[in-house]
């Protein structure tokens, strides 16, 4: 199974469609966002698959009742600020990453194999003891646009650049 991951859209609807045509190619099952979706425009982008969102620090105030909304209206998943998933027996956790303590806490904690989170725009792939962490990187505010890739159940996961 493969899972794409991203974050921190911030609204930017064609930097998202690009992401989505490249999750298109790659054949992708399921969609996670990491939080800072900014629009309501970027949810219908993700029809195509089930889609997990969390909320970020943008999505803050009157935008998370319009978010959340827009995200069940479309039949997805909303999770607040943190969702832990399974798919095929390995178990993720996913966040924005704002809390860093929740985040650290999370790691820490080894019940996830895989631990999601964005915030920072910066990529970030490394194994800490029996947990992947995963930052899929930023489609907006950032050097370079980036999404990742998890293959599942190995648990091998890649940062991809978007063009």
């Amino acid at each position: 199974m493969l899972i794409g991951v991203v974050s921190d859209t911030h609204g930017h609807v064609a930097n998202a469609r690009l992401a989505v045509r490249m999750l298109e190619s790659m054949k992708v099952e399921a969609v996670l966002h990491c939080g800072d979706i900014g629009s309501t425009a970027i949810v219908p982008l993700f029809a195509d698959w089930p889609t997990h969102f969390v909320f970020g620090n943008v999505d803050d105030g009157r935008h998370v009742a319009e978010l959340r909304s827009a995200i069940e209206e479309a039949g997805q998943v909303c999770h607040g600020r943190f969702g832990s998933l399974e798919f095929g027996g390995v178990k993720v956790a996913l966040m924005h990453g704002d809390d860093e303590r929740l985040l650290e806490q999370t790691i820490a904690e080894g019940k996830h194999q895989i631990v999601c989170h964005g915030h920072t725009h910066v990529p970030r792939r490394e194994q800490i003891g029996p947990t992947l962490v995963l930052n899929p990187g930023a489609l907006y505010r950032a050097a370079r646009h980036t999404i990742a890739v998890v293959e599942l159940p190995a648990v091998k996961a890649e940062i991809i650049a978007v063009e």
